[in-house]
């Protein structure tokens, strides 16, 4: 493995010694605490590991043993921290459950393979002996995919491919790269960008993802503009199965029916282990340039993206925020902070140039040769021009990317404070965007303040547009709200609730990257039919004829 599970949290995001300047800054909770409605903000720590009782595990003791017979003793753990760091994912939803103490979904062992003949091993006798196989990456889902849900069978085991990240090779006249699939983010970058090429897939989580979960979850970066999602870079794979090993065809393009590789993007461990994948991988860029705008509302920047998406620039990012994510992330930046002489030459400068209220900020990336790369940002800037926008320069730009990964480590000072945060996001046509955006934001500010601890009280809704197409683009949330500590499950699920019914009435995908999961199966009907879901069930069947793969994700029982 090359990451230390040790040094992650296994109730939290990320690196345990991390520590966050704004996490800290007493001004900004007051700020906070007056932005949301409330008084004050509680401390609600977590429980501590070591307080918290497990079940003892389901495994008998020969089912133990023929695991360790196949993997060896040291890839079989059941100690207490490995069963609670494999309990859930790290969504909201799953913090809730983690810092609460409710480990109910802790598997019963984990186990770590080290190739795809050992998976094999596993599943077969997991599908002969009833045993749930819960295949587990990084671990950083966001919707409930990796929470060890088995009612219905007598164990479960979290399946962790992390001991399988080695780059098997790169092709380098056909430009492709095969590895394996628990190779973490960092990992995986730092070997291709040796031989000068990259994937150029970097999610939020890419410092704890890994390749097999990029796929798993159809997932998109945050340059997918330039280097496209997962469905645009993974030529072909190899899906372990109850019923034996699939390959996947490696063709550059072929009409011989439909392609299997589809069925195992965005099939979250369902119809087998992902344990190799081959890439498209790209020479690495020889120039790389973040800048920000300023513009007037949201529709003027979304219409910039549009024209400039519709055109064909190419931008390896067009990220554009609402005026509420845009007023927030600037205000608890600086709560309690004295505000320099050049923040308030700014200020007069978006006066007299009548940015106001509802004023929108964007950063804009462009990646690859220094020639594509100027002329690229030469053309957006006069397009941008066109829709009303100010340059504020390469800075801003700076700032976003170093540090595009920071944002889920505000998560947890939030919840020690009784805050909750979350993120959902959707996709949708550009005819449909704005009635959409309209929508789930009034849902959840509607559901916040009916779900509040206190009369008053209020959330705060932000949002952005991440990734654009000629057609469409997708939307990001994220809210904040106080918790209503007697029931804060409840609250959480009556606002996921209102947000996606939103977004299904209104032509919105109810997941454009984070995936289905637990957490969006309820709507998974809806959106692709009743005979749709019959022949997911089919392939399932063929596949994994005992259902032992991930029971209650992406498939309705």
């Amino acid at each position: 493995m090359s990451i230390d599970r040790k040094k992650i949290s296994w109730n939290g995001w990320g690196w345990t010694a991390h520590k966050d300047d704004v996490a800290a800054n007493e001004a900004a909770w007051s700020w906070l605490a007056d932005e949301l409605g409330m008084p004050s903000l509680l401390a609600t720590p977590a429980r501590p590991l070591d307080d918290i009782a497990l079940a003892p595990s389901r495994l008998s003791p020969s089912e133990r043993a023929h695991f360790a017979q196949i993997l060896g003793e040291d890839r079989v753990r059941d100690d207490h921290f490995e069963r609670a760091f494999h309990a859930r994912g790290r969504s909201y939803h799953d913090l809730l459950h983690l810092r609460a103490g409710n480990l109910s979904t802790a598997p019963d062992a984990v186990l770590y393979p080290r190739g795809t003949e050992e998976v094999l091993s596993v599943l077969s006798f997991a599908s002969d002996n009833g045993i749930a196989i819960v295949p587990f990456g990084g671990g950083t889902s966001v919707v409930g995919s990796v929470t060890g849900t088995a009612e219905d069978f007598k164990a479960a085991v979290s399946l962790d491919m992390s001991g399988t990240d080695r780059l098997i090779g790169i092709d380098g006249k056909s430009e492709t790269a095969t590895a394996e699939a628990g190779i973490y983010g960092p990992t995986l970058d730092k070997a291709l960008r040796a031989q000068n090429v990259v994937l150029g897939h970097y999610p939020q989580s890419f410092e704890f993802s890994t390749l097999g979960g990029w796929i798993a979850h159809r997932g998109a970066g945050q340059q997918s503009s330039r280097y496209g999602r997962a469905n645009d870079w993974l030529v072909s794979a190899k899906l372990a199965t109850p019923r034996g090993l699939l390959v996947t065809e490696d063709f550059p393009a072929s009409s011989a029916g439909p392609r299997l590789t589809d069925l195992i993007l965005g099939s979250e461990g369902a119809f087998g282990v992902i344990t190799e994948a081959t890439v498209h991988v790209q020479p690495a860029p020889e120039a790389s340039v973040y800048t920000g705008f300023l513009f007037h509302d949201f529709a003027n920047g979304a219409a910039a993206i549009r024209k400039a998406v519709q055109e064909g620039v190419p931008a390896a990012m067009l990220r554009l925020s609402d005026a509420e994510e845009t007023r927030f992330y600037r205000a608890y930046g600086a709560a309690g902070k004295r505000k320099s002489f050049g923040s308030r030459i700014a200020d007069a400068i978006l006066h007299y140039r009548k940015f106001g209220d509802t004023a929108v900020a964007m950063i804009a990336g462009f990646e690859g040769d220094a020639a594509t790369v100027e002329r690229s940002r030469k053309r957006f800037s006069e397009i941008a021009k066109q829709f009303g926008a100010m340059a504020i320069g390469d800075s801003a730009g700076k700032r976003w990317h170093q540090g595009r990964f920071h944002g889920p480590y505000l998560r947890e000072p939030m919840m020690d404070r009784g805050l909750g945060v979350d993120t959902l996001e959707t996709a949708t046509s550009w005819s449909k965007i704005d009635a959409l955006y309209a929508a789930v934001k009034s849902a959840l500010e509607n559901t916040i303040r009916e779900t509040a601890p206190r009369p008053g009280a209020r959330g705060i809704v932000a949002c952005h547009i991440s990734h654009s197409y000629p057609n469409g683009a997708s939307l990001y949330f994220t809210y904040i709200f106080p918790r209503a500590l007697d029931g804060d499950v409840a609250q959480w699920l009556a606002i996921k609730r209102a947000a996606t019914d939103a977004i299904v009435a209104h032509g919105g995908t109810i997941s454009h990257h984070h995936g289905v999961g637990e957490d969006h199966l309820p709507w998974i009907v809806q959106e692709k039919g009743a005979l749709g879901v019959d022949v997911l069930r089919a392939i399932k069947t063929a596949l994994d004829p005992k259902g032992i793969l991930n029971p209650g994700k992406l498939i309705p029982s």
